[in-house]
């Protein structure tokens, strides 16, 4: 019997933007649901009171929590970006290689362009 592989191998696709912006976008699902603990963390010590309050809002309001706290940021803002470009896709809009590869940078440059302004209002 020949044993060949079931499906094409990694060589065989070439790598676009679209593979990149597919990987991130699970990525920054993950990141994002790792956040949700830390905002639910957060929650419980809002609800126990005024010195777990303090311990928790101290915590993240340090300076080393800025960088996470700006990389959720830019996980939030590109998860949403991108999921407004896949809902444009479900209408059946943008399926054009050039339109494909416009919206993708647009995603991108949208997500850092607002954890920017994001970072300069509300982190830094």
């Amino acid at each position: 019997m020949n044993e060949r592989p079931l499906s094409p191998h990694l060589s065989a696709y070439g790598w676009y933007i679209t593979n990149t912006l597919s990987i991130l976008h699970r990525a920054t699902g993950l990141v994002l649901t790792i956040a949700a603990i830390g905002l639910a963390w957060w929650l419980l010590a809002v609800a126990g009171g005024p010195e777990r309050h303090a311990a928790a809002t101290g915590l993240l309001g340090s300076a080393w929590m800025k960088l996470p706290l700006l990389v959720v940021a830019f996980c939030f803002f590109y998860h949403l970006s991108n999921g407004i470009r896949h809902l444009v896709w479900d209408f059946g809009y943008g399926f054009d290689r050039r339109q494909i590869r416009r919206s993708g940078w647009t995603v991108v440059a949208v997500a850092v362009a607002a954890t920017l302004i994001y970072g300069a209002v509300a982190i830094i």
